[in-house]
């Protein structure tokens, strides 16, 4: 095992933080209470190379290997304490360009690629439905074939960044009696007929990443944009969830990073009882499991990249870093909290955004739950 970096990917690595400072370093305080998902921050991420990163050059990507892709997103995390924006470019990346790169056509990359990767194009994607979560192909939206089109009607909840979307990979039965056999997926473009986006939800943490429940009603989708095989829709969307499960948390672990620079910092100058509070066992046994789960969680993030990047299906690395990796960020984030004492607990200290954003960690991409369920599966245990 090598665990060194390359001089290049170290360099890209710098190049990152050096941008993400300096053009993403801005106002997040008040983004973050306006729940204000910035277009233009998008534009200079895409501009940068950063949604374009994993994708073909003969799409605009830069051919970047996963693990690479993976040290410039947890540079992001470290450097740019807008989590929500960041999420969003995960989304975007892991769950619509990715499968659309490996199931979609010719036509169709030829299609959106270019854009997905350049960033004038937000994709979005559409699974959980408000009575289908965790129980995904328990999925209600159904779709018929009419001539030459596939009409579908439906309602997909939880859809993040589906106010500001251009392209939505939308998931639908075409028979429900075939369960996960019968689900298939669409490529639909906004401005499709029948396609409705409702208000932005306001949401706890990740407020920047702007989210929102779609409604098809009788929406006409051609059949050139159906994703892969009609009834293929599982595999198109264990595949996304093998990629986000195993990426997507990469720059929460650079927020974590961050977050525990800025607790050093502050314990080493914070003073109570003539003595920097870091002195004290209790604070500074918190500040070490802080370490120790950040170092952890980085060792099973690149594992899980490592073994996407063999072309492996790593369904069992890729739950057990969603499951440790957000199940530590949120604890970390409480200890930065109790470190920080009564400031931690106001917003102008900016610990508090930390564990906001780290919850959601525990439920997008499937639960925690969900992740111990897959585990328990790969371990030969059949958990009711």
């Amino acid at each position: 095992m090598d665990f060194e970096w390359s001089e290049e990917q170290n360099e890209f690595r710098e190049a990152v933080l050096t941008f993400a400072r300096r053009v993403l370093g801005g106002d997040v305080v008040a983004r973050d209470s306006a729940g204000e998902f910035s277009r233009d921050l998008w534009r200079q991420c895409a501009e940068f190379g950063i949604q374009g990163l994993p994708f073909p050059a003969q799409y605009g990507g830069s051919d970047a290997d996963v693990l690479t892709t993976m040290l410039a997103m947890e540079a992001l995390g470290v450097a740019c304490a807008d989590q929500g924006l960041l999420f969003s470019i995960h989304a975007h990346m892991w769950s619509v360009a990715m499968p659309l790169l490996a199931f979609g056509t010719d036509a169709q990359k030829d299609r959106w690629m270019p854009g997905l990767c350049d960033g004038s194009l937000i994709g979005a994607h559409g699974m959980s439905e408000p009575d289908s979560g965790s129980d995904a192909y328990g999925l209600r939206t159904r779709a018929d074939q009419k001539g030459d089109h596939w009409v579908l009607n439906g309602a997909k909840m939880f859809v993040t960044n589906a106010p500001e979307a251009d392209l939505f990979v939308v998931f639908a039965t075409v028979d429900p009696k075939k369960r996960m056999w019968g689900i298939t997926g669409f490529l639909i473009e906004r401005d499709t007929p029948g396609l409705s986006v409702s208000p932005k939800i306001a949401k706890l943490g990740l407020t920047t990443s702007p989210m929102a429940e779609v409604v098809l009603e009788d929406c006409a989708v051609p059949a050139a944009n159906v994703l892969g095989r009609i009834g293929q829709g599982a595999t198109i969307f264990n595949h996304s969830m093998g990629w986000e499960r195993s990426c997507i948390l990469a720059s929460t672990i650079g927020g974590m990073d961050r977050q525990l620079e800025t607790c050093l910092a502050y314990v080493k100058s914070r003073r109570q009882f003539n003595r920097p509070i870091g002195d004290f066992q209790l604070v500074s046994s918190r500040i070490v499991d802080m370490k120790v789960r950040l170092e952890t969680s980085r060792l099973l993030l690149y594992r899980a990249a490592w073994a996407q990047a063999k072309g492996q299906t790593p369904a069992l690395e890729a739950a057990m870093a969603k499951l440790y990796i957000s199940e530590a960020a949120v604890q970390s984030a409480l200890d930065a909290i109790q470190v920080h004492g009564g400031y931690g607990y106001m917003k102008e200290y900016q610990v508090e955004r930390d564990l906001r954003d780290a919850v959601g960690a525990r439920l997008y991409s499937g639960t925690s739950e969900i992740q111990r369920l897959i585990i328990a599966r790969n371990l030969g245990l059949t958990p009711a």
